[in-house]
């Protein structure tokens, strides 16, 4: 295994993941960046996701076309452009529901896009900005699921089975028990230009200009996070929107 910290960060374009990978960046890991065209209502983010891999200076940047995978989802999603559902208002059914946001095995796929380019750069962390607080619905941005993610890489790559302890790989989710207030804070002190990014799950506009909602889940989910960390959301809207 190389000694430079070489590391994949998943990076979609949002809040989160461009706050992963400055965290990344900050512990001195070199970057290998990974985006993903599956179909999504908010491509918008893909322009943002290349905007945050030129600022923050990584080594590389891979947008993967996953079309065909959008198209096996988009019954079960709301989140692709050939879905039948609508894009929720706001959040709805019980806590324990996971809810029709949710894009089947997305991570599952982006990680193992991710596990396949860190052992074939001699990488030896996968980042992902999964957060488990503001989205528990979603199984798969779970602590449990990202820790049994890791033991499968270890298990299933050469470099996984030669490394002498057996864990050559590591998964690293730095957000995934903080809270978008927290998130949000985090980016700030690191610099990002969390105007350059994306949340909302049906933006207007343009992929260069995009104007969030202001009202879906995801909207509203980071307005709070803004409003609690004292900040104002220097993203674009539609309209003025609730923070809650």
């Amino acid at each position: 295994m190389s000694d430079d910290l070489r590391a994949v960060v998943l990076l979609s374009g949002g809040l989160d993941s461009a706050t992963t990978l400055a965290i990344a960046r900050s512990e001195g890991r070199k970057v290998w960046a990974m985006s993903f065209a599956y179909g999504q209502r908010h491509a918008a983010e893909l322009a943002c996701a290349r905007f945050q891999a030129r600022a923050q200076g990584v080594v590389s940047h891979q947008v993967i076309d996953l079309s065909d995978f959008g198209r096996i989802v988009a019954d079960a999603t709301a989140l692709v452009t050939h879905s039948p559902h609508d894009v929720p208002d706001r959040a709805t059914g019980s806590e324990d529901e996971i809810p029709i946001t949710y894009v089947p095995a997305r991570n599952t796929v982006f990680l193992s896009y991710g596990l396949a380019l860190a052992e074939a750069v001699d990488a030896t962390e996968i980042w992902i900005g999964a957060n488990a607080v503001d989205y528990s619905g979603y199984p798969d941005c779970r602590p449990d699921f990202l820790e049994a993610f890791e033991r499968v890489a270890n298990l299933g790559t050469r470099a996984g089975r030669e490394h002498p302890e057996g864990a050559a790989i590591r998964i690293r989710a730095p957000l995934v028990e903080r809270t978008k207030a927290e998130i949000v804070r985090t980016a700030m002190e690191l610099g990002v230009d969390l105007g350059r990014t994306v949340s909302c799950y049906a933006p207007r506009g343009t992929p260069s200009a995009p104007l969030a909602c202001g009202t879906c889940p995801s909207c509203r989910i980071r307005l709070a996070g803004f409003a609690a960390a004292g900040y104002q959301d220097p993203a674009a809207y539609v309209a003025t929107a609730p923070s809650s």
